[in-house]
């Protein structure tokens, strides 16, 4: 479908429109029906989720999605980005606490939550997946075949999601690493099988993705250019995300040491005195 040249492919126009749908019914009509939670969903959340769905739609629809596919690297790098980077976090804070749980009360669903969210898990298949997706010759392929496309985004989103579970850390019955140093260094680990896959992009001295080789030029950059910009816009963006999720747990964990702090002052090591 063509409106006024915003293409939009009508199974992403049906999967944003399902998660719309199913989220407002499950935080709406079926949380008063079924008694679920007392209080409605906070608007915060309800736009977290809302913005989630919009980048999904706008990543993979329209001018981006376009030139991601048909003309530039470093735009299928801006796209992968947002749906790795921006969408996830927004996804899991949309979700309340309590449709969560209900949806654990399922034993095969707790196990399976427990399982895609242990951090060993999850920075394995994150990695592999990207690593895997962004050699030449699947990544070509993946340009070549919109089936093979269509997984590969669908990959990137669901691994992403499994990464950035134990960082938001929505409900504590899936927590595996608490809050503090030890969360704050697996996600500095976690960036940097990525950093070192877009080091080798960057500084390569010829052009790794055919495709894009082949592809007409609608600027001035030169495909190794392109490829050059996409490298960059992957290593320093990219891991500015990390650091930025680095410095939100770092804040969640003295907060929660603070509030832990004025409900007994008395746990403070002896002879230290509170601020």
């Amino acid at each position: 479908m063509d409106f006024h040249g915003f293409e939009v492919f009508p199974s992403i126009l049906i999967g944003c429109l399902y998660l719309l749908g199913a989220y407002f019914l499950a935080i709406g009509p079926a949380r008063r029906r079924l008694g679920l939670a007392p209080s409605p969903v906070p608007l915060r959340k309800q736009v977290a989720w809302v913005a989630a769905v919009a980048v999904i739609f706008f990543s993979l629809n329209g001018p981006l999605h376009e030139w991601a596919d048909g003309y530039l690297f470093s735009a299928h790098m801006v796209q992968h980005l947002l749906l790795m980077l921006l969408m996830p976090p927004l996804l899991i804070y949309g979700l309340p606490s309590w449709l969560i749980r209900k949806a654990l009360k399922a034993r095969w669903v707790y196990h399976m939550g427990r399982g895609l969210t242990h951090p060993v898990v999850a920075f394995v298949a994150y990695n592999v997946v990207f690593i895997f997706w962004h050699l030449p010759q699947w990544y070509n392929l993946a340009l070549m075949d919109h089936t093979v496309h269509i997984i590969q985004h669908l990959s990137f989103m669901a691994v992403a999601v499994m990464m950035w579970w134990p960082v938001m850390n929505p409900v504590e019955e899936l927590q595996r690493i608490p809050n503090g140093p030890l969360l704050m260094g697996w996600i500095f680990l976690f960036g940097i099988p990525g950093t070192v896959v877009s080091a080798l992009i960057t500084l390569s001295n010829e052009v790794l993705y055919t495709w894009y080789a082949a592809a007409p030029r609608i600027t001035s950059l030169t495909p190794l250019d392109d490829q050059r910009l996409g490298g960059l816009i992957m290593w320093i963006p990219g891991m500015l995300v990390f650091w930025v999720a680095i410095t939100a747990v770092f804040f969640r964990w003295t907060a929660y040491e603070y509030r832990s702090w004025k409900e007994d002052p008395t746990a403070l090591p002896t002879g230290e005195t509170g601020p």
